[in-house]
Protein backbone atom coordinates (compact mmCIF):
# COMPACT_ATOMS: atom_id res chain seq x y z
CA UNK A 1 0.00 0.00 0.00
CA UNK A 2 1.49 3.20 -1.14
CA UNK A 3 1.70 5.59 1.57
CA UNK A 4 -0.86 8.10 2.48
CA UNK A 5 1.49 11.03 2.45
CA UNK A 6 2.73 9.87 -1.17
CA UNK A 7 -0.21 9.80 -2.49
CA UNK A 8 -1.28 13.20 -0.74
CA UNK A 9 1.90 14.75 -2.30
CA UNK A 10 1.16 13.53 -5.82
CA UNK A 11 -2.43 15.21 -5.69
CA UNK A 12 -0.79 18.25 -4.18
CA UNK A 13 1.83 18.38 -7.11
CA UNK A 14 -1.41 18.00 -9.75
CA UNK A 15 -3.20 20.28 -8.05
CA UNK A 16 0.00 22.89 -8.51
CA UNK A 17 0.34 21.73 -12.30
CA UNK A 18 3.50 19.81 -11.42
CA UNK A 19 2.09 17.20 -13.14
CA UNK A 20 -1.46 16.18 -14.91
CA UNK A 21 -1.83 12.54 -14.17
CA UNK A 22 -0.63 10.06 -11.26
CA UNK A 23 -0.72 6.61 -12.16
CA UNK A 24 -0.24 3.05 -10.26
CA UNK A 25 0.78 -0.61 -11.39
CA UNK A 26 0.62 -3.57 -8.98
CA UNK A 27 0.48 -7.20 -9.16
CA UNK A 28 -2.02 -7.32 -6.20
CA UNK A 29 -5.81 -6.85 -7.40
CA UNK A 30 -7.30 -6.23 -3.95
CA UNK A 31 -4.86 -3.73 -3.63
CA UNK A 32 -5.23 -2.00 -6.66
CA UNK A 33 -9.09 -2.54 -6.94
CA UNK A 34 -9.27 -0.51 -3.73
CA UNK A 35 -6.76 1.99 -4.78
CA UNK A 36 -8.40 2.90 -8.02
CA UNK A 37 -11.65 3.08 -6.57
CA UNK A 38 -10.88 5.43 -4.38
CA UNK A 39 -10.29 7.85 -7.24
CA UNK A 40 -6.85 9.50 -6.53
CA UNK A 41 -5.55 7.69 -9.55
CA UNK A 42 -6.11 8.39 -13.02
CA UNK A 43 -4.38 5.75 -14.52
CA UNK A 44 -4.13 1.51 -13.43
CA UNK A 45 -1.75 -1.03 -14.87
CA UNK A 46 -2.45 -4.49 -14.09
CA UNK A 47 -2.15 -8.14 -15.25
CA UNK A 48 -5.36 -9.01 -17.16
CA UNK A 49 -5.80 -11.94 -19.53
CA UNK A 50 -7.67 -15.18 -20.38
CA UNK A 51 -5.88 -17.38 -17.92
CA UNK A 52 -5.63 -14.51 -15.54
CA UNK A 53 -8.88 -12.95 -14.96
CA UNK A 54 -9.36 -12.41 -11.32
CA UNK A 55 -9.68 -8.68 -12.39
CA UNK A 56 -13.27 -9.62 -13.38
CA UNK A 57 -14.27 -9.84 -9.34
CA UNK A 58 -11.02 -7.77 -8.09
CA UNK A 59 -10.84 -4.64 -9.62
CA UNK A 60 -13.36 -4.09 -12.46
CA UNK A 61 -16.36 -4.22 -9.70
CA UNK A 62 -14.86 -1.08 -7.56
CA UNK A 63 -14.18 1.72 -10.09
CA UNK A 64 -17.61 2.82 -11.22
CA UNK A 65 -18.70 4.96 -14.36
CA UNK A 66 -17.54 8.00 -13.70
CA UNK A 67 -14.26 9.00 -12.81
CA UNK A 68 -12.51 5.81 -13.19
CA UNK A 69 -9.38 5.65 -13.82
CA UNK A 70 -8.00 4.41 -17.37
CA UNK A 71 -7.36 0.76 -17.16
CA UNK A 72 -4.39 -0.62 -18.60
CA UNK A 73 -3.55 -4.39 -18.94
CA UNK A 74 -0.91 -6.16 -19.56
CA UNK A 75 0.72 -10.07 -20.05
CA UNK A 76 -2.42 -10.55 -22.28
CA UNK A 77 -0.42 -13.94 -23.63
CA UNK A 78 0.19 -15.34 -20.30
CA UNK A 79 3.94 -14.44 -20.79
CA UNK A 80 3.66 -16.52 -23.87
CA UNK A 81 1.91 -19.50 -22.85
CA UNK A 82 -1.44 -18.64 -24.36
CA UNK A 83 0.30 -19.26 -27.36
CA UNK A 84 2.11 -22.33 -27.25
CA UNK A 85 0.98 -25.50 -28.74
CA UNK A 86 1.88 -27.69 -26.16
CA UNK A 87 -0.23 -25.49 -23.41
CA UNK A 88 -2.86 -25.78 -25.31
CA UNK A 89 -6.14 -28.51 -23.61
CA UNK A 90 -6.35 -31.58 -26.42
CA UNK A 91 -7.77 -30.54 -29.97
CA UNK A 92 -7.41 -27.16 -29.46
CA UNK A 93 -5.01 -24.50 -31.89
CA UNK A 94 -2.84 -22.03 -29.80
CA UNK A 95 -4.37 -18.19 -29.74
CA UNK A 96 -2.36 -15.85 -31.64
CA UNK A 97 -1.26 -12.87 -29.79
CA UNK A 98 -3.94 -10.75 -31.70
CA UNK A 99 -6.81 -13.18 -30.24
CA UNK A 100 -5.39 -12.62 -26.41
CA UNK A 101 -4.82 -8.94 -27.04
CA UNK A 102 -8.68 -8.82 -28.63
CA UNK A 103 -10.07 -10.90 -25.53
CA UNK A 104 -8.32 -8.10 -23.10
CA UNK A 105 -10.01 -5.50 -25.29
CA UNK A 106 -13.49 -7.14 -24.58
CA UNK A 107 -13.95 -6.11 -21.51
CA UNK A 108 -15.86 -2.78 -21.32
CA UNK A 109 -13.54 -1.62 -18.24
CA UNK A 110 -9.78 -2.16 -20.16
CA UNK A 111 -9.12 0.85 -22.36
CA UNK A 112 -5.48 -0.17 -23.16
CA UNK A 113 -4.19 -4.04 -23.48
CA UNK A 114 -0.28 -3.48 -24.02
CA UNK A 115 0.94 -5.55 -26.62
CA UNK A 116 5.05 -7.05 -27.39
CA UNK A 117 5.07 -6.87 -31.43
CA UNK A 118 8.47 -7.87 -32.47
CA UNK A 119 8.04 -6.81 -35.82
CA UNK A 120 5.91 -4.89 -37.95
CA UNK A 121 3.62 -6.72 -39.56
CA UNK A 122 3.27 -8.61 -35.77
CA UNK A 123 1.89 -4.80 -34.99
CA UNK A 124 -0.13 -4.18 -38.24
CA UNK A 125 -2.12 -7.51 -36.49
CA UNK A 126 -1.96 -6.16 -33.21
CA UNK A 127 -4.09 -2.94 -34.55
CA UNK A 128 -6.32 -4.90 -36.74
CA UNK A 129 -7.85 -5.97 -33.21
CA UNK A 130 -9.34 -2.49 -32.66
CA UNK A 131 -11.43 -3.24 -35.79
CA UNK A 132 -12.90 -6.31 -35.02
CA UNK A 133 -14.96 -5.30 -31.99
CA UNK A 134 -15.00 -7.26 -28.57
CA UNK A 135 -15.60 -11.16 -28.73
CA UNK A 136 -18.66 -13.00 -28.20
CA UNK A 137 -20.66 -16.35 -28.13
CA UNK A 138 -18.27 -19.31 -29.06
CA UNK A 139 -14.75 -17.43 -29.83
CA UNK A 140 -15.04 -16.34 -26.01
CA UNK A 141 -15.62 -19.29 -25.18
CA UNK A 142 -13.19 -21.06 -26.47
CA UNK A 143 -10.33 -18.27 -25.35
CA UNK A 144 -11.94 -18.35 -21.78
CA UNK A 145 -11.72 -22.24 -21.83
CA UNK A 146 -8.06 -22.41 -22.91
CA UNK A 147 -7.09 -19.46 -20.45
CA UNK A 148 -8.69 -22.04 -17.87
CA UNK A 149 -6.89 -25.13 -18.83
CA UNK A 150 -3.41 -22.82 -18.97
CA UNK A 151 -3.59 -21.50 -15.80
CA UNK A 152 -4.72 -24.68 -14.18
CA UNK A 153 -6.49 -25.39 -11.23
CA UNK A 154 -4.51 -22.52 -9.15
CA UNK A 155 -6.85 -19.88 -7.76
CA UNK A 156 -7.20 -16.97 -10.09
Amino acid sequence: MPSRRLIDGALKMKEKGLIRFIGLSGHNRKLVGTLAGDGDFDVVHFRYSAAHRGAEKDIFPFVGKERRPGMVVFTATRWGQLLKAKKMPPGEKPLTAAECYRFALSHPAVDVCMSGAKTVEEMRQNLAVLDGGPMAGAELERVRRIGDFVHGPKRR
